[in-house]
């Protein structure tokens, strides 16, 4: 990890550890590192909640002082952010979000031209600058660049997407969970396009009840509410719209797991699986292995983060990997996690096999999994420990290949993560909670 950017970008609570005036120089650098060869464009996009105007003006600005031009986008999802820069003439992309975060904080996600995450390089030399360790001037003159509305992006990202997954989706009834996020802007209108009939929840954002017990991270509502009405599936983004969980109409969630499962099976039975192989990370259930193994499926995982994901992705041309938290890639189509293209690839599978998403999920058993954050002092001192180390082998001895434990630091705030997967309920806080309460005990941290 870097000193401000983790494995998804900047993040923080906004003018506290993300200020307005972090954004600006953030903007600034990349201004500066992007004029060398002369005037630029740069798009930036946003997210619903309160403070992404102050950080998208500040931001502008930066870029703006120092000799790029600034395109913003607007209120949109991060994907479409990564899909505008690496096919129109920007050399970057900005997205303001904090994903599936409360609205108090947000984020700075910056991609490359190729519309993937930047390189950590990049990230240093924005890190130096914004620690006073590099010094810029500011341009002047006809040097200055411009802050430029860019209201066609949405536009040009719905026609793409339609145009990747034009599958007929008429019959189809579909409740969407929108966050009061990004997803507002695209969802319903790519499906309605489609032909899908649609009901839309909790999609009139007001800056402070983004992601607020709603979306992705907080499903129980509206599982209840797909269970008591009459929909073929039930579609939940989060804030920014680049992960998707549905629902299936008795109420189950239908994970990242559930995703790589029934799209690797199908792939594979079409003969379109490279490798033979899907990408997942560590934090994928035991059941997903197990169920990939029956199947004779490979399975290749990577640390946590879709862009760990994309990168082995793209070292053997796989053609799909994932998160259980729902961050599906299909390299075919994209460079990184897009909710609106995860529901469209499972609804082009269902039209294709005429099964419902119950059906195609059938054979695929997770494991109950308990996970535990503990707040800590320093992260990496506690994974040094010898105590937790010791623990954590010996509970993985003693679940002997019918769980696991899974102990490590979260990539964007002071948590370790304690996670147990086990036969049982039981099991998993047994074992969770001894590891946890050493980690608590040795380096824990208030809030």
């Amino acid at each position: 990890m870097g000193r401000y950017f983790g494995t998804d970008g900047i993040r923080g609570k906004a003018n506290e550890s993300l200020t307005a005036y972090k954004a600006f120089q953030t903007g600034r650098y990349l201004g500066y590192y992007y004029s060398q060869n002369g005037k630029q464009k740069i798009i930036i996009g946003k997210d619903t909640r309160l403070s992404s105007d102050m950080l998208e003006a500040a931001l502008a600005a930066g870029i703006s002082s120092e000799g790029c031009d600034a395109y913003l986008a607007g209120y949109c999802p991060t994907p479409m952010i990564a899909y505008l820069t690496r096919t129109e003439d920007f050399v970057c992309g900005a997205m303001i979000s904090a994903s599936h975060n409360p609205y108090y904080d947000n984020g700075i996600k910056i991609f490359s031209k190729e519309g993937i995450k930047m390189s950590a390089d990049v990230e240093g030399l924005i890190e130096d600058y914004i620690d006073g360790l590099i010094d810029i001037e500011y341009k002047t003159g006809d040097a200055i660049g411009k802050i430029v509305p860019y209201e066609r992006g949405l536009e040009d990202y719905l026609n793409w997407i339609c145009e990747e997954y034009p599958t007929d989706l008429s019959g189809l009834k579909i409740a969407l969970d929108c966050a009061n996020g990004s997803s507002c802007f695209t969802a319903e209108k790519a499906l309605i396009r489609l032909g899908a009939e649609t009901t839309v929840i909790n999609a009139v954002p007001d800056g402070t009840n983004i992601n607020t017990q709603c979306g992705s991270t907080h499903p129980e509502k509206f599982q209840e509410f797909i269970k008591n009405g009459e929909f073929d599936l039930g579609l939940m983004f989060d804030g920014d719209a680049d992960r998707q969980i549905m629902v299936a109409p008795d109420g189950r969630l239908v994970d990242g797991d559930f995703v790589l499962y029934i799209c690797g099976k199908h792939y594979r039975d079409k003969g379109i699986l490279n490798n033979n192989t899907v990408v997942t990370t560590v934090m994928a259930n035991l059941g997903l292995f197990k169920a990939m193994e029956r199947e004779g499926i490979k399975v290749s995982s990577t640390q946590v983060g879709d862009k760990y994901v994309y990168e082995e992705m793209c070292r053997d041309d796989d053609i799909i990997g994932g998160e259980q938290s729902g961050h599906i890639i299909f390299k075919n189509h994209e460079t990184t996690g897009d909710g609106l293209v995860t529901a469209l690839a499972i609804l082009e599978i269902m039209k294709e096999t005429r099964k419902p998403i119950s059906a195609l999920m059938e054979g695929l058993k997770i494991y109950p999994q308990l996970l535990v954050n503990v707040r800590v002092t320093n992260k990496q001192t506690a994974l040094d420990d010898e105590e937790i180390k010791q623990a954590i082998e010996e509970v993985n001895e003693e679940l002997s290949g019918n769980g696991r434990l899974l102990v490590r630091p979260s990539g964007t705030e002071p948590l370790i993560r304690v996670m147990a997967e086990a036969e049982t309920d039981e099991i998993c806080e047994r074992v969770v909670n001894r590891v946890a309460d050493i980690v608590r005990r040795k380096f824990g941290a208030e809030n």
